[in-house]
C-alpha cells in the first residue's frame, strides 16, 4: 500500500472507528474503574480575568517517559525462549534496499526465528511496527482483527501509550521498533543472505484539527533482524518522544499455574451465561496473571444481539497500606459486550477486554470466558489481594451475580517492562520486554470538573479544558463527557450521575481531557506556508473562509471545530425516528453520513453540514444525491434544524422535513468536485423522531437558553500558566461566545464567567 492516500485513509478509518471507539469511550480513555468512581480534587483553584487555572496537585498524572534511545540501537539476541538486550552505538545501514508498496514482505534466502516459529513472511506497518501472526493470512490489505490495517500492531484510538503495551502481550506476534499510531511516510525493505533491513522514514501527522504539528516531521528509524534471530533496533533522527519500543512474542503457556479458585453462589434467578460459578487464577510463565471466568450456562457468542452491555469484571484490592510512591487503586479487569447499531467494518457484536496490565485478546469456550495480562502497577510487589467478581446485563442491577470477596497469595510476578537507556551487554535473559514513552497521564475528567466545582460553585454548564502540557494520547483534540445536567428528555439519551461530577443539578458535559497549548486547533490560523491539506484540513479553506473578513481567516476555527463539536454530545447524536412502524438510527454519537442535515445558521460558510455530522444532500430527482458538504466537523459549522430542536433551541414546527441515504454508491463528481452517489432515500419528519423519542422537554419555550462555560488553564504543580496559554485561551474564548450565538440564531446566549 502507498502511503500517498495517508490522508484519506485516516479519515476513512476515523469514520470507521470513530462510532465503536465513542461507545466504549469509558473503557479506553485512561483507567477504566477509576473514571467510574466520584470525582476529587486534584488540584488548586484560581481566576485570571475570564479564565480558570487549575494548579494540578504534585504527581496527580504521574510522570512523562519520553523518548531518549536518539542515536544509539538496541541489540536483541535470543537465549532459547528470551532474549538479552543491550544499549550500543548507533549502527546504520545507509543502503535502504526497496520501497515498499505493501505490507508484506517475503523472505527468500531464509527463515526468521520468532516465537517459538519460522517465518518465511512479515507484514511492515506504517506505524514503525513488525508483524508476524497475520503474514500468513493471504491477504496484505483491508481490517485485521484487532480493528488496525492489516499489516500494523495496532492499539484503540484513545488508548493511553502507557497501558497500551500492556493490552499488547499475548494478543500480537511482532516488533514494535517505533509503535507510534497515525505516523506516516515511506518504508524501505532490503534482503541479504543472513538479515532483513526495513527501514522507516515517517512523520507525525500534521495540519489537521487532530495533529500536534503544522509541517511533517523526521522519524528515521530502522530494524534488522538477522538469520540467527538477532534483533537490532536503531534510531537516527527522531522528532516524536512517545512509541512502544519492544519485543512481543506470544508466550507458551504449558507452564500455567492455578493459583486459586473462588467458588460462587448460586443466582438460580438469573441467565445462565451471567451466573458465576467459578472464577480461577493462574500464572503463566512469570509475567502473565490469567482469569478464567466459569458460568453456569453456556456463554453468549460473539454475532448474538443480546451480547450487547452484558459485562463481566474481576476486581482486585490489594491488601495493605502502600509504600510512599506506590499507587494505592484498585485494579479491575473487564469483558463487556459491545453492539455497534449497524456493522461497522465488517464487524457486528463482540466481546471486549479493557483494564489495567490487560491483554485485549480473549477467549471464550462453551461457559467460560478467559482473559490474561500483566500484574499493573497498583499491584506490583504486593503479596495478598482481595478478589471478587461479578457479571450483569446491561443496565439491570437485578441480573447481577456476585463471586464472594477472597483473599489470595500472589506468587512474584515479573513485569516485562524496562529502561531500555540503563540496559548492558548482561541484561536479562528476558522471554517479553519493553519500554513505553509517553506523556502524562490522562486525568479523571470526574476529578477535573470536581477540582472547578468544589472550588467555584455549581454555576458551569460546561467544561473546556487547555494546558501547557501534553496528555498521552495520540490526538491532539479531546473526547468529552459529562451528566447531561438539566433534566432534558425525549433527545435520545438521559441524564446522568450528577453527584459523581459534584453537581447539584446543572452541569451537563466536558471536555475530557485538556488540549494542548501547542497543538493546531490553538492556533488562531494556520501559521504563514503551512501547506494546503485535504478538504478535511483548515488551510484548504483558508481562501474562502478569508472572503468577507477582512482578508483573513476567522480566528480560531480549528478550536470552534472542537469545541462546537464536542459540547454539541450534550443533546446529539443519539435520536431515532420511527417510520411506517420501524425505528431507525439517525446516528448514533454522530449522525449518519447519509441524514441530510444542513446547518440552520451556518459558522462561516454558505453551504454547512450539521457539526454532529451528516451532510447537505442534493437530490438529483434521478435517484442521485449530490454532496455539497459532509459529515466532517472542520472547518467548523453550525448545526441542523434538528441538533437545534434537540437543545431546547427551536420548535418542532421549525424543522423543516428530512431525508436518510442509505446503500451510498459513488457515480462520479459534479463540475465543482462534489461527489454524486446512487442512493435509497427515506423521508423523515420531526414527528417520527417524536414517535420514537417522545417530546423534547422542556419545550423550546422553557428550555434552558443562557449557557456558561468555564474555560480552563491546566498547569503543572508549582507552574503558571504561559503566555501562550493564556493567549489562546482567552482568544478561544472570546470565538466560543460569538460561535455559540451566531449558530443558535441568537437565540441563545453564551457567557464565560468563573465567578
Amino acid at each position: 500500500m502507498h502511503f500517498a492516500s495517508d490522508k484519506t485513509r485516516r479519515a476513512t478509518r476515523w469514520l470507521i472507528t470513530s462510532l465503536i471507539s465513542c461507545l466504549i469511550l469509558s473503557t479506553s480513555a485512561g483507567n477504566a474503574q477509576d473514571r467510574q468512581r466520584a470525582g476529587k480534587s486534584i488540584g488548586k483553584i484560581s481566576t485570571s480575568g475570564g479564565l480558570i487555572v487549575l494548579e494540578l496537585d504534585k504527581g496527580a498524572l504521574g510522570n512523562a517517559n519520553l523518548f531518549d534511545l536518539e542515536g544509539r540501537s538496541l541489540r536483541f539476541s535470543p537465549v532459547a525462549d528470551a532474549y538479552r538486550v543491550e544499549n550500543i552505538p548507533l549502527q546504520w545501514d545507509h543502503d535502504f534496499g526497496s520501497e515498499l508498496s505493501e505490507f508484506k514482505v517475503r523472505l527468500h534466502n531464509f527463515s526468521f526465528p520468532f516465537a517459538g516459529k519460522s517465518w518465511d513472511s512479515l507484514l511492515v506497518g506504517g506505524n514503525g511496527s513488525i508483524r508476524f501472526d497475520q503474514a500468513d493470512s493471504g491477504s496484505e490489505r483491508g481490517i485485521s482483527s484487532d480493528g488496525g490495517p492489516l499489516g500494523e500492531i495496532s492499539i484503540g484510538r484513545f488508548d493511553q501509550l502507557s497501558e497500551a503495551a500492556a493490552s499488547l502481550v499475548n494478543s500480537v506476534t511482532g516488533i514494535c521498533v517505533f509503535l507510534k499510531p497515525r505516523m506516516s511516510g515511506t518504508r524501505y525493505a532490503k534482503e541479504l543472505q543472513d538479515r532483513l533491513v526495513v527501514t522507516w522514514d515517517l512523520t507525525e501527522p500534521f495540519g489537521n484539527i487532530q495533529d500536534f504539528t503544522w509541517v511533517k516531521t523526521v522519524n528515521r528509524f530502522q530494524a534488522v533482524l538477522f538469520r540467527n534471530g538477532t534483533v537490532e533496533m536503531s534510531y537516527q533522527e527522531m522528532a516524536a518522544k512517545d512509541a512502544i519500543v519492544g519485543l512481543f512474542p506470544e508466550l507458551r503457556t504449558e507452564h500455567e499455574r492455578v493459583i486459586a479458585t473462588l467458588a460462587g453462589t448460586p443466582h438460580p434467578g438469573i441467565a445462565a451465561h451471567l451466573d458465576l460459578e467459578k472464577v480461577t487464577i493462574s500464572v503463566i510463565h512469570p509475567l502473565i496473571l490469567k482469569i478464567t471466568l466459569e458460568t453456569r450456562g453456556a456463554v453468549l457468542k460473539e454475532g448474538d444481539p443480546n451480547l450487547g452491555g452484558i459485562v463481566y469484571r474481576v476486581h482486585f484490592t490489594r491488601i495493605g497500606a502502600p509504600t510512599p510512591g506506590e499507587d494505592p487503586s484498585d485494579v479491575v479487569w473487564t469483558v463487556r459486550g459491545v453492539r455497534p447499531p449497524r456493522p461497522l467494518g465488517g464487524r457486528s457484536s463482540r466481546y471486549v477486554a479493557f483494564g489495567p496490565g490487560l491483554s485485549r485478546r480473549l477467549q471464550t469456550g462453551e461457559n467460560t470466558i478467559s482473559i490474561q495480562g500483566i500484574v499493573p502497577p497498583p499491584l506490583r510487589g504486593v503479596r495478598q489481594v482481595e478478589v471478587t467478581a461479578d457479571a450483569a446485563a446491561a443496565r439491570d442491577e437485578n441480573s447481577r451475580a456476585e463471586v464472594p470477596r477472597r483473599t489470595v497469595d500472589l506468587p512474584r510476578v515479573e513485569s516485562p517492562e524496562l529502561d531500555l537507556s540503563l540496559v548492558r551487554s548482561n541484561s536479562g535473559p528476558y522471554p517479553l520486554l519493553y519500554e513505553t514513552f509517553h506523556y502524562l497521564r490522562l486525568p479523571n475528567p470526574r476529578d477535573l470538573t470536581c477540582t472547578v466545582i468544589n472550588a467555584l460553585g455549581d454555576r458551569f454548564d460546561f467544561l473546556a479544558y487547555y494546558s501547557d502540557f501534553r496528555v498521552d494520547n495520540q490526538e491532539a483534540g479531546t473526547p468529552s463527557t459529562g451528566p447531561r445536567g438539566g433534566r432534558v428528555t425525549g433527545i435520545g439519551v438521559s441524564q446522568g450521575d450528577l453527584s459523581s461530577y459534584c453537581s447539584q443539578g446543572r452541569f451537563q458535559w466536558q471536555f475530557v481531557q485538556p488540549v494542548y497549548v501547542g497543538s493546531n486547533q490553538m492556533f488562531d490560523r494556520p501559521p504563514a506556508g503551512a501547506p494546503v491539506g485535504s478538504n478535511h484540513d483548515i488551510t484548504f479553506y483558508e481562501h474562502q473562509l478569508a472572503e468577507g473578513s477582512s482578508g483573513k481567516m476567522p480566528p480560531f476555527n480549528y478550536a470552534m471545530s472542537q469545541i462546537g463539536h464536542e459540547m454539541g454530545h450534550r443533546w446529539g447524536a443519539d435520536a431515532t425516528a420511527k417510520v411506517n412502524g420501524d425505528v431507525i438510527q439517525l446516528g448514533p454519537t454522530h449522525w449518519d453520513r447519509g441524514l441530510q442535515a444542513p446547518a440552520a445558521f451556518p459558522y462561516k460558510r454558505p453551504i454547512e453540514a450539521s457539526a454532529m455530522g451528516g451532510g447537505v444532500w442534493q437530490d438529483n430527482l434521478d435517484g442521485t444525491f449530490t454532496q455539497l458538504d459532509d459529515d466532517y466537523y472542520v472547518p467548523a459549522t453550525g448545526w441542523s434544524h434538528l441538533d437545534l430542536y434537540l437543545m431546547g433551541m427551536i420548535s418542532a414546527a421549525e424543522v423543516p422535513d428530512f431525508f436518510l441515504l442509505r446503500n451510498l454508491v459513488p457515480v462520479g463528481k459534479d463540475a465543482n468536485g462534489h461527489a454524486i452517489f446512487r442512493a435509497d432515500g427515506t423521508k423523515i419528519t420531526i414527528h417520527d423522531v417524536i414517535a420514537a423519542e417522545g417530546l423534547r422537554l422542556p419545550a423550546v419555550d422553557h428550555a434552558q437558553k443562557q449557557f456558561n462555560t468555564g474555560l480552563v488553564m491546566v498547569v503543572e504543580h508549582g507552574r503558571a500558566p504561559s503566555e501562550d496559554l493564556i493567549e489562546r485561551t482567552g482568544g478561544i474564548r472570546k470565538a466560543w461566545i460569538d460561535y455559540w450565538e451566531t449558530t443558535t440564531g441568537h437565540r441563545s446566549t453564551m457567557t464565560a464567567d468563573p465567578q
